[in-house]
């Protein structure tokens, strides 16, 4: 206690004017620095032939000095800390009067006396305990859509933690799938192999990267926000004449704490797995000069709803039990689809589908603008089965069934993006199934939507 008063009276003699002794009223200050109270100057020099500092004796110029405003605001918080410290309330700094009302136009807490000044005249006035219940009401209020944006990150944090995972899961079984090829191909492909590993690695280190970036982001955020959030609760429980007089300051704080725009996932987070694995084979055989089979679509995983597994070579797909997968943005949620890794802007493109006439399956085309987290309700153009039943299906037109002489088990599908065209035909029977006609406006991708247990496949071409 002893430590603390003398530590508090040290401070105080920062404060001490040297010709009064007491704390600065309305201080100047003259040319060599010196500061003083106003009227005490004033008095000083009404003694002296010469205008001069009190402390150095160096002739002032100036028979009026400038305030010193900086000196004077230091004094009254000083003033008003120490009364505090005294008390334990809140007293008025002009006054020294509790501070038991609250100025309803001013907006801050105020002593008796001040209600009865010039400043206060005409206001309305009322007791600083229902003043404060008042605003306390209201800032709790306002701390409402911090603690949401504080959930929405948490959220969206959680989901790239799970994504920051799972690119590592991808990364080793891309791996694993890349060793497995590479081991059915001569010694001398070993450089080859060498040098897609590399790609992966710098891939998955380059993603994962972004994602840590991501997550330090969101983990900033989420500490201002929470920090935000617990000050102004220590605001909140403080008392009532310290909260409002402190209450300024809050509310500054919660408007300068800007509710930013919610978190986005980053899209094309995961591990671009079409890119290593897709056709490899292919461009294995480009430098090879070997046979080598070739698919015209090759399946995105990252798009893939969670029923859905796909082959190793990304060309099957098949329905099985719900997988835990990040929320990336380019997985589809509602319909069980997967899209090819590449779409179409133009040209004629074909592919050849094997399907098993068992459960739901639709083949066909969608447009990149579709929404993957809803259901369907424009933008795809496709040949379904269900029910025992073809049907050509392109929402919001109606479907439109097809009678069929056989049930086709290997099917063509042809796009002329140009012209305007999707066909699809029977390859086995070599007959046509159905065409539709429209005029393609943006990018259109290859999908596979199914409930079979075996494999949807896309069929290899050979070269």
């Amino acid at each position: 206690m002893k430590h603390g008063l003398k530590m508090f009276f040290q401070s105080e003699e920062n404060f001490l004017c040297a010709i009064c002794q007491n704390i600065f009223t309305d201080p100047v200050v003259l040319l060599c620095s010196h500061s003083f109270c106003k009227n005490c100057l004033q008095s000083w020099w009404r003694w002296k032939q010469i205008q001069q500092c009190p402390l150095c004796m160096e002739v002032n110029a100036m028979s009026d000095p400038p305030r010193n405003l900086a000196l004077k605001n230091l004094c009254e918080n000083f003033v008003m800390e120490r009364d505090q410290s005294c008390s334990g309330e809140a007293f008025c700094s002009l006054h020294a009067e509790r501070l038991k009302l609250f100025c309803l136009d001013h907006q801050e807490p105020v002593c008796v006396v001040c209600r009865d000044s010039k400043v206060h005249r005409g206001h309305s006035f009322s007791p600083v305990d229902e003043a404060a219940k008042d605003h306390r009401e209201g800032l709790k209020e306002s701390l409402n859509p911090l603690r949401n944006k504080l959930k929405i990150f948490q959220q969206v944090k959680g989901n790239c933690d799970q994504t920051a995972e799972y690119i590592k899961v991808q990364a080793r079984n891309t791996e694993k799938l890349i060793k497995e090829q590479f081991k059915k191909l001569h010694k001398f492909l070993e450089e080859e192999e060498e040098f897609r590993i590399w790609a992966l690695r710098d891939e998955e280190k380059k993603k994962s990267r972004t994602m840590k970036e991501k997550i330090e982001g969101l983990n900033r955020e989420i500490a201002a926000l929470s920090e935000t959030i617990r000050v102004i609760e220590n605001e909140l429980r403080a008392d009532d004449s310290l909260f409002l007089q402190n209450y300024k300051a809050a509310v500054k704080r919660v408007q300068q704490r800007p509710l930013l725009k919610d978190p986005e996932l980053v899209s094309e987070a995961l591990i671009n797995e079409a890119k290593h694995l897709g056709n490899l084979s292919y461009n294995i055989w480009n430098k090879m000069k070997t046979i080598v089979s070739y698919s015209p679509v090759i399946l995105d995983p990252n798009s893939a709803h969670p029923e859905l597994v796909l082959s190793n070579d990304l060309t099957g797909v098949s329905n099985r039990d719900t997988q835990k997968l990040p929320h990336n943005p380019e997985r589809f949620e509602y319909h069980p689809i997967v899209v090819s890794s590449e779409g179409f802007i133009s040209g004629a493109h074909s592919w050849d589908v094997e399907v098993i006439n068992e459960e739901l399956w639709s083949i066909g085309v969608i447009q990149e603008s579709v929404k993957k987290k809803v259901q369907l309700v424009s933008g795809s153009f496709e040949l379904a089965y269900f029910d025992g039943k073809f049907v050509a299906a392109s929402p919001p037109d109606p479907d439109k069934f097809l009678s069929l002489k056989t049930k086709p088990k290997k099917i063509r599908v042809h796009l002329d993006y140009d012209k305007g065209k999707l066909s699809f035909f029977d390859l086995q029977t070599n007959t046509f199934i159905h065409t539709y006609t429209h005029t393609f406006t943006e990018r259109l991708f290859p999908f596979v939507c199914t409930l079979n247990k075996v494999p949807v496949k896309i069929l290899p071409v050979s070269l």
